[in-house]
Parts: C-alpha cells; structure tokens; sequence
C-alpha cells in the first residue's frame, strides 16, 4: 500500500489537556457537540478525562454510550512547510507521522496533499 503525503500549509499545535484513547466497547459519557469540528463530541471517560471524539465511533449522540472502534485524541504539532505522511483520514483530520517517526491527528484543512 503506498501513503500518500501531504505538505503542513498552516501550522498547528496540540491543545495543552492530556490526549485520551477510548477501545472499542468502552462505556463513555458523550457531552456537546463543538461548535468548530460539529462532528466532534465531548468525550468523558470513567476515570473523568476527556477529549474531542468524532461522534460516528458511538453507538449513541448524547449521554450514555459504547464506542464502536478505538481512537486516539493525540495531535501533532506541526511547522509550516513540513512534509508527512498520511494514513487515514477522519472527520476532516489526518492521523499523520513526520519525520521523525511521531504521529498524530492535524486537520486536513492544514495540509496540501501531494503528488507522487
């Protein structure tokens, strides 16, 4: 399978609360939709973490819910200019890896797919 990749056009930076990972079949409590990214709902765990989950992955929109697949919030910063590579896209973001091998989630909004 050949990745594609795409050129950082505006630079992003992760927010500063810790990234959460929900497993498929956990139990969660979903909140707001941001207003932003409407795809994304307020995600609680029961330890009382959350993050910004894209509401599809549940098997409810609001309150009680189980998760469908396993995600991860984790953003990557990136600089303008930086090539990386893709590997899938949801809900408007990418989860990418630079160079030196990290990744993480950055809106497709932020990137110029390339041509190989």
């Amino acid at each position: 399978m050949d990745l594609r990749r795409a050129r950082v056009i505006e630079q992003h930076r992760a927010p500063e609360r810790a990234a959460i990972q929900v497993q498929a079949g956990d139990r969660v409590t979903l909140g707001d939709r941001d207003t932003e990214w409407p795809e994304f709902v307020w995600t609680a765990l029961a330890s009382g973490l959350g993050g910004w989950v894209p509401s599809a992955l549940f098997d409810a929109e609001r309150g009680q819910a189980s998760a469908l697949q396993d995600y991860d919030t984790r953003e990557l910063d990136v600089d303008h200019d930086e090539v990386l590579t893709l590997h899938r896209e949801l809900a408007g973001w990418w989860w990418v890896e630079n160079a030196r091998g990290d990744s993480g989630w950055v809106p497709a909004r932020k990137l110029e797919l390339l041509d190989d």
